[in-house]
């Protein structure tokens, strides 16, 4: 009989991350990779003393009441926790992590990725060569937005947003505005224009980065009302959650020319994507990659190991977030 803790572990994981795993732990995998659904999780959870789960699953509070009492620590291997109900966690006694700051450099370079895609046209070009389809030239052929000198709104200032400014103002002289929930230091700010409105910077950005975390004050942020804010021609860029964006609205003001384009990682109902923005030409659309690199994922799941390792030692979790 092991005196290991038991962890049930709900996807699979990098191969590094499940050996370490299976050195420190009795630790039940998910070999095939299945979805479970909640009502497995807590069957699969029954006699284990902590989970590692991945936003592809839901933790409210039903499944906090379902799962056995011998859980008491969710070990969430993802940065975001929108799908974590943590009252309920907390009135459950299970603690939660998560895994922050090791993916907030793969995570900028999606957004990069995204503004260039969406401003140069990328998914038209690319399908347009693997359809055969390149058979002209004209000097009015596939023209698209020039990023270089360009002014980079950013709303969410925090470590993926200062990322993203960096490059964006090093790699493509971008200006760099920004609206947070409070005003960065100056050596944060890096010469960026702080805006204490997301409505009052709005007005001035070419390009536009949605790099805020989902809450009840962001669902929704980007509506129709706050879109028709940006110059005609704008970029939107999303590489944070789906929820912060209206898709209707979206949808509309890329349709009508309001927006010139739009980048997205991200989309609300994932996995998969709204048929309307699907079928858009102006759009160059990710599968929510922001954190996929080798290097990230062992991150994160070691960072998610470290947090076990902690709890399971009587210590404090370095990033616990409930």
């Amino acid at each position: 009989m092991s005196d290991k803790p038991t962890i049930l572990v709900t996807r699979k994981l990098p191969q590094n991350v499940e050996d370490r795993l299976a050195r420190d732990f009795e630790a039940r995998f998910n070999v095939d990779d299945t979805l479970y659904t909640q009502e497995q999780i807590v069957e699969l959870a029954e006699g284990c003393d902590g989970i590692v789960a991945c936003h592809s699953e839901h933790f409210d509070r039903a499944q906090f009441e379902w799962l056995p009492k011998s859980v008491k620590i969710l070990a969430a291997f993802s940065v975001g926790i929108d799908w974590i109900d943590l009252d309920a966690a907390k009135d459950n006694g299970v603690v939660v992590t998560n895994t922050p700051d090791v993916l907030n450099d793969a995570t900028a370079e999606v957004a990069i990725l995204c503004m260039l895609g969406a401003a140069r046209r990328a998914s038209e070009g690319e399908r347009m060569v693997r359809a055969a389809e390149w058979t002209w030239w004209s000097p009015s052929f596939m023209v698209g937005t020039q990023v270089t000198g360009k002014t980079l709104g950013i709303v969410g200032m925090g470590r993926v947003g200062r990322i993203v400014a960096k490059r964006a103002k090093y790699g493509f002289d971008m200006n760099i505005r920004y609206s947070n929930r409070s005003r960065l230091s100056p050596e944060l700010e890096d010469g960026a224009t702080f805006h204490e409105t997301v409505e009052d910077m709005l007005r001035h950005c070419d390009f536009l980065s949605l790099n805020c975390p989902a809450t009840p004050d962001t669902i929704d942020l980007m509506n129709a009302e706050r879109l028709a804010l940006l110059p005609d021609g704008a970029i939107l860029v999303n590489t944070s959650r789906g929820a912060v964006v209206d898709e209707d609205a979206l949808i509309g003001a890329l349709n009508s020319g309001k927006l010139a384009a739009a980048g997205l990682d991200v989309y609300k109902g994932e996995p998969g994507v709204n048929p309307k923005i699907a079928e858009l030409a102006n759009t160059f659309l990710m599968p929510h990659i922001g954190s996929s690199t080798f290097e990230t994922r062992d991150a994160m799941g070691f960072l998610a190991l470290d947090n076990l390792d902690a709890f399971f030692l009587g210590k404090e979790p370095p990033t616990r977030v409930a």
